[in-house]
C-alpha cells in the first residue's frame, strides 16, 4: 500500500473499532490510476481495504485472532475501475452511463463561480424558477439564458436563493474559504466514519450474520433507503457479500434509470410511500425482521416518521443503523441536500482540481461518493461483527468528510511523500462482468472481494425472502 493510504486505513480502522494490527495483513499491488493534484488513489485504496478487512473479519467466527496469518490481497487497479463504475454500465452491449445533465455544471457569476445540480426534474425546475426562466423549455434553449442570469448575480446570492427554493447550487470556494465557514469548521471536527453503540440491546440469536465461518452475509436482511451513488454503492457491496438487500424508493421520486441499474445488482427493489399509513406500517414490519437499515436521508429528516436512531433503538433494538449525508451530522448545512459534485465545489476540491484559467475542475471520478460508500459498507460489516456481543449500533459518514481528507493530505501527496511514477488508467474490460436482469444483460464492474451478483436489480414486493 502507498505511504498515504496506510495512515488513512489506520485512521478509519481505529474509527471502526478494529484491531490496530489489521493493516499489517494487507498486500496491495498496482495503481488505482486516478491522477490529479489530490490523493484520490490513496483515498480509494484506503477505504476499499477498510471494507474488505471488515468483510474478512466478519467471515471469521473467532474474530481478529483467527486472522493473524490471513493476508488480504488487493488489486488497486480494480479499485480504480470500481470508483468509476457508473461510466462502464452497458445494457445488452449498449453504453448507458448517465453522466450529468446539461444544466448541471459550473457557471460564472458576477464574482466567481457557482455549481448547479439539475439531474432530477424537481431540482431543475427549482433552479430555473428562482432565475425567472421557463422550466418547460429544453436545455439547449434555456442554457444561454441561464448563463446570462447567473452572470448578473453573486455566487453566494445564487446559492442562498436556489437552496431556499428547494434547488441545488453552491458557490465555488477555495479550501481556505470553506475552512473559514461554520460548516467547514464543523466538518473539520468530524471523523471520516463514525461507529458507536446506541444502547446495550440484546445479543442476537445463533443464526445471525457471520454465525458460520465463511458465511459472509447470507441470511442478513438489509433495508436500503438510499439513492443516487454513495448509499446504493454501499448496499450493492453488501449484496455481493450475500445479504438480502431490499431497496425502497418513494413513488413520487423515481430514480434515474441508469443509476438504478448500475447500483442495483444483487438487490430487490420496491416502492413505499412513507407518508401514507399503509406504507409506514409496511416499513415498520420490514424493520422488525431486518438486521440492517441503511439510509441516505438528511440528518433529522427521518425523525418525523419516528425513525431517528433513538426511536429505532427503542422499537428495534436488534438493528444496525447506517446513515449517509452530504455535509455531515453537525453544522448549519447538516440538513441540506447535496451531491458529490456540489461538495467538491463548496469544499475547495473543485478549485484544487481546476486549470490555470481559473475554471473549477473535478476529480477524475466521483470519489467522494465511492469512498463514502466503501466506508459505509465497512461500518455495517464491523457493526454486525460487534453486535455478536449485543447492542444497537449506529454508523455514519459523509461526502464532506471525504473531501476534507483529500484536502488535508494534498500537500503531503504533492511534496513530502515519495510518489510513484505516473501510470496509465487501468484497462477496465478485465474487471467487467455480464449480469442477467429483467431489463437486459447488464455489463458492470464486478464487486471487490466477492463473487459476481446472480442478477441485476429486480422489482419486488415489499417483503423479505425466507431465511
Amino acid at each position: 500500500m502507498s505511504c498515504v493510504a496506510v495512515p488513512l486505513l489506520q485512521q478509519v480502522w481505529a474509527e471502526l473499532l478494529g484491531a490496530p494490527d489489521a493493516v499489517d495483513r494487507v498486500r496491495a499491488r498496482g495503481s488505482a490510476g486516478l491522477p490529479g493534484p489530490l490523493p484520490v488513489g490513496q483515498l480509494a485504496v484506503g477505504t476499499a481495504v477498510a471494507h474488505l478487512l471488515a468483510a474478512q473479519e466478519l467471515r471469521s467466527r473467532g474474530g481478529p485472532g483467527e486472522l493473524a496469518d490471513q493476508y488480504l490481497h488487493l488489486d488497486a487497479a480494480h479499485v480504480g475501475v470500481e470508483f468509476g463504475s457508473e461510466r462502464h454500465l452497458r445494457v445488452d452491449g449498449v453504453p448507458r452511463s448517465g453522466g450529468f445533465a446539461p444544466l448541471s455544471r459550473p457557471w460564472p457569476t458576477s464574482d466567481g463561480w457557482v455549481r448547479t445540480h439539475a439531474n432530477y426534474p424537481h431540482h431543475r425546475a427549482a433552479l430555473l424558477r428562482v432565475l425567472g426562466l421557463d422550466a418547460g423549455a429544453d436545455d439547449e434553449a434555456v442554457s444561454p439564458r441561464l448563463a446570462a442570469a447567473l452572470a448578473e448575480r453573486s455566487a453566494l446570492d445564487v446559492e442562498e436563493a436556489v437552496t431556499a427554493a428547494g434547488g441545488l447550487a453552491v458557490a465555488v470556494r477555495t479550501p481556505q474559504e470553506w475552512s473559514a465557514t461554520p460548516m467547514g469548521a464543523a466538518v473539520a471536527r468530524s471523523p471520516l466514519v463514525s461507529l458507536h453503540r446506541v444502547d446495550d440491546g440484546a445479543v442476537p440469536g445463533g443464526g445471525g450474520p457471520g454465525a458460520r465461518p465463511g458465511a459472509g452475509l447470507e441470511g442478513t436482511r438489509v433495508l436500503d433507503l438510499t439513492r443516487v451513488v454513495a448509499g446504493p454503492t454501499a448496499t450493492r457491496a453488501l449484496a455481493a457479500h450475500g445479504a438480502d438487500v431490499l431497496r425502497v424508493d418513494p413513488p413520487h421520486l423515481p430514480e434515474l434509470p441508469e443509476q438504478w441499474l448500475e447500483t442495483g445488482p444483487g438487490k430487490r427493489s420496491c416502492e413505499l410511500d412513507l407518508t401514507a399509513p399503509g406504507g409506514r406500517a409496511c416499513l415498520e414490519e420490514l424493520l422488525a425482521s431486518a438486521d440492517v437499515l441503511v439510509h441516505g436521508y438528511r440528518p433529522g429528516a427521518l425523525a418525523r416518521h419516528g425513525l431517528d436512531q433513538h426511536s429505532l433503538a427503542e422499537r428495534h433494538s436488534h438493528l444496525v443503523v447506517a446513515s449517509l449525508s452530504a455535509w455531515g451530522e453537525q453544522g448549519p448545512w447538516a440538513r441540506r441536500r447535496g451531491f458529490d459534485s456540489l461538495v467538491q465545489a463548496a469544499s475547495g476540491v473543485a478549485v484544487m482540481s481546476g486549470g490555470a484559467d481559473g475554471r473549477p475542475g473535478a476529480l477524475p471520478v466521483q470519489a467522494l461518493d465511492h469512498a463514502a460508500g466503501q466506508l459505509l459498507a465497512a461500518a455495517v460489516l464491523r457493526a454486525l461483527a460487534l453486535r455478536r456481543d449485543g447492542g444497537t449500533w449506529h454508523a455514519s459518514t459523509s461526502l464532506a468528510a471525504q473531501a476534507r481528507w483529500l484536502l488535508a493530505n494534498a500537500v503531503v501527496s504533492a511534496s513530502d511523500a515519495p510518489q510513484p511514477p505516473p501510470t496509465e488508467a487501468p484497462r477496465a474490460e478485465r474487471y467487467l462482468v455480464d449480469v442477467p436482469s429483467p431489463d437486459g444483460v447488464l455489463t458492470v464492474v464486478r464487486p471487490l472481494g466477492a463473487a459476481p451478483w446472480a442478477s441485476g436489480p429486480v422489482r419486488s414486493a415489499a417483503e423479505w425472502l425466507p431465511r
